[in-house]
């Protein structure tokens, strides 16, 4: 029989290769009446090919995205030319539950879509072939290495013990706000923090009450501040924080807040009950700073001064900004 010739035998083999492929296959008409409904279909779908034929697929499924897929298939009934979506744009069109042993961890199946223009033998386009491919091991594969990836980064610019930045992520932010502030000139405001008779209280209680307070006020720190600000361990019990768009009044109740917040709390801490204060030293920036290194210094020097004057305090860059 030449190849072109299709018997009723060839027919059953190929209704049974298309039955048993491990890929959803679904022939629409161009009012989206499904006239091919596969095994896949119907083992992810729970709908038989009986329950499937004929009826609108829109009406089976009425959660798929139906502007987007009359789009798709117009396209490609236009152009007579395939169209390929993959789980990254659009994770999957049928909300088919997972399946895969090794890939638990999402609960729907990642799918690849094919869209297949259908010629009848005139030539004219009158059936699409939608072609849906389980890719949910790639996908999962991809999304942990990525998270893997994330939590590296995180844990390459985050301090381990406190949470907060680390003193070279928090520096390179430092400078990169100084950057913006000589070329828009907008307020922006420095505050250094750091624990009052902190060497006493590790000498007196051990290093590990002393790790539960630098933990206790870098919560507190995280508790005060704004999504914008910038906060990091600048070294030992020494904090900074970044105050984007906040000039030295709004600094001062930011600050004072959370110099307040520390003064009134107790951290339990291995059967005790520690009381710290913390100083505080703020400096805005000014066209008179020559780099974020001045910047930094300027407001070091006024929390020097807040330690000086008794600590357990706000000091200022401009002391007639101060708080009394």
């Amino acid at each position: 029989m030449p190849q072109h010739e299709h018997g009723p035998q060839d027919f059953h083999w190929m209704m049974d290769m298309l039955e048993s492929v491990d890929l959803g296959l679904v022939v629409l008409d161009l009012e989206f009446r499904i006239e091919l409904w596969n095994g896949f279909m119907e083992n992810h779908s729970g709908l038989g090919a009986g329950q499937a034929l004929g009826k609108s697929l829109f009406q089976l499924f009425p959660e798929l995205p139906e502007q987007w897929l009359r789009r798709k298939v117009d396209t490609v009934v236009t152009l007579n030319t395939r169209a390929f979506t993959c789980w990254e744009q659009r994770p999957r069109l049928f909300r088919f539950h997972s399946t895969r042993p090794v890939t638990g961890t999402h609960e729907y199946m990642f799918q690849n879509l094919t869209l297949h223009p259908l010629a009848d033998a005139d030539g004219q386009i009158r059936r699409v072939c939608l072609m849906i491919h389980d890719v949910t091991d790639v996908a999962a594969g991809k999304l942990a290495l990525e998270q893997a990836n994330e939590r590296l980064a995180h844990l390459s610019m985050t301090d381990p013990l406190t949470g907060l930045l680390n003193r070279g992520s928090w520096e390179g932010l430092l400078h990169a706000e100084y950057s913006r502030y000589r070329r828009y000139r907008h307020a922006c405001s420095l505050v250094m923090v750091d624990i009052d008779n902190f060497k006493l209280l590790n000498d007196t209680h051990g290093h590990l009450p002393g790790d539960d307070v630098l933990r206790h006020l870098s919560g507190l720190i995280r508790h005060t501040l704004r999504d914008a600000d910038m906060a990091g361990r600048y070294g030992g019990e020494e904090f900074g924080i970044i105050l984007p768009h906040t000039d030295v009044d709004g600094a001062a109740v930011i600050c004072e807040r959370l110099r307040r917040s520390v003064d009134e709390a107790r951290v339990g801490t291995h059967g005790q009950q520690l009381e710290y204060t913390i100083s505080l030293g703020v400096a805005q920036l000014t066209p008179s700073f020559e780099s974020a290194l001045d910047w930094l210094q300027r407001a070091d020097e006024a929390l020097y001064r807040a330690k000086a004057e008794g600590r357990n305090r706000v000091c200022f860059d401009q002391p007639t900004a101060r708080i009394s």
